[in-house]
This record gives structure tokens, C-alpha cells and sequence, in this order.
């Protein structure tokens, strides 16, 4: 862990992966279609679990300022934690997976990803009760409001990042594991 935090490398590699999600945070895209949980995700997996919380929770704090649909206000604290735990999944994961059968293991990195994605949408649906709590809403009510207008960006975020995790992951792992190995860049 203390090795990990002092390397310049993945230092440089925590500013460009959070600002790479922050550009595709503020392009024009459907809503809840994001790689930031596959690029937390990644980085646990690849730096541990430590860093992966670290990174999902950097880059959730950096998007609750610049998020196209505004700042974060209430929710800033429940999106960082869902990140948290996508970056903490990755990183146990690593140490779960003995060997990379590739079909096998994007199918199962897509399930992975579909469950983390649900796990994240639950924390921050609960955030937006809580909001709604502050100006006076029933608990109940304000927790079945947000689950149930939740619902369809939970589906559309879900469905994607099935997509995104099962296609994506393995060759990101490949070509940042290349470019960590690289020693002389000159």
C-alpha cells in the first residue's frame, strides 16, 4: 500500500483516469450511461483495495462539483460511498480470480458489474430520500419516491454497465498492465 501511494506512475494514472471520467461525465450521453464505475472498478483491481476506494471516492467528490445535471447538494456523501465500494470490489476481486479464462471471466466481471452498479444506484436512491427527508417528507414515503423514480435510470445503468464491464474490462486491465510495465518511456 505505502509503495503504491509514493509511485509517480500511478499517481499521473489517478489524475488522468479521474479527468478522463470527468470528460465523459460532461459529453452528451443518456443519462446513467458512465465508465466511471468501470474505471473505479479497474483501478481496486489492478492497485488494490485501498486505492480503489481512494479513486471511486476522489473522483465522485471532483463530479459532485462538475456533474452536467449540477452539484450534488445532499447526495455528494452517498456518491462517494457507492463508488467507494465499487473501487474496494475491485480490489477484492483481484484476489479472488486465480487465472483469466477470458470468455468466462467477462461474463463474469458483466454480473459483477450489474450488482456493484445496483449496490451504487440503492446507496444513492437512499440519498435522495434523505434529501427529501430534510425538507419534510414521511421516511417511508420519501425512501419508496426515490426507489420508484429511480427505477428506470437504475435499468437503464444496470444494462449498460453489463455491457461496459463484460466488454471493456479485460482489455483495459491488458493495456494498463502494458503501460505500467513500461520503465523507460524515452
Amino acid at each position: 500500500m505505502q509503495n503504491n501511494t509514493k509511485n509517480p506512475l500511478i499517481i499521473a494514472l489517478m489524475g488522468v483516469l479521474t479527468a478522463l471520467c470527468l470528460a465523459v461525465q460532461l459529453s452528451p450521453r443518456p443519462p446513467n450511461v458512465e465508465f466511471t464505475s468501470l474505471f473505479t472498478f479497474t483501478f481496486g483491481f489492478l492497485f488494490g483495495p485501498f486505492l480503489g476506494v481512494l479513486f471511486g471516492s476522489f473522483v465522485m467528490f471532483v463530479n459532485g462539483f462538475f456533474s452536467p445535471w449540477g452539484f450534488a447538494g445532499p447526495n455528494l456523501p452517498f456518491q462517494i460511498a457507492g463508488m467507494a465500494i465499487v473501487g474496494l470490489a475491485g480490489g477484492l476481486y483481484k484476489r479472488y480470480v486465480k487465472g483469466y479464462n477470458a470468455a468466462g471471466f467477462c461474463i463474469e466481471v458483466a454480473v459483477l458489474g450489474a450488482f456493484l452498479t445496483e449496490l451504487y444506484d440503492l446507496v444513492t436512491n437512499f440519498g435522495v430520500a434523505f434529501s427529501y427527508m430534510i425538507v419534510g417528507m414521511n421516511p417511508s414515503l420519501a425512501v419508496f419516491t426515490a426507489l420508484a423514480y429511480g427505477t428506470p435510470f437504475s435499468l437503464v445503468h444496470v444494462f449498460s454497465n453489463i455491457a461496459v464491464f463484460g466488454i471493456m474490462f479485460f482489455p483495459l486491465i491488458g493495456s494498463l498492465n502494458h503501460v505500467l510495465r513500461v520503465e523507460n518511456l524515452g
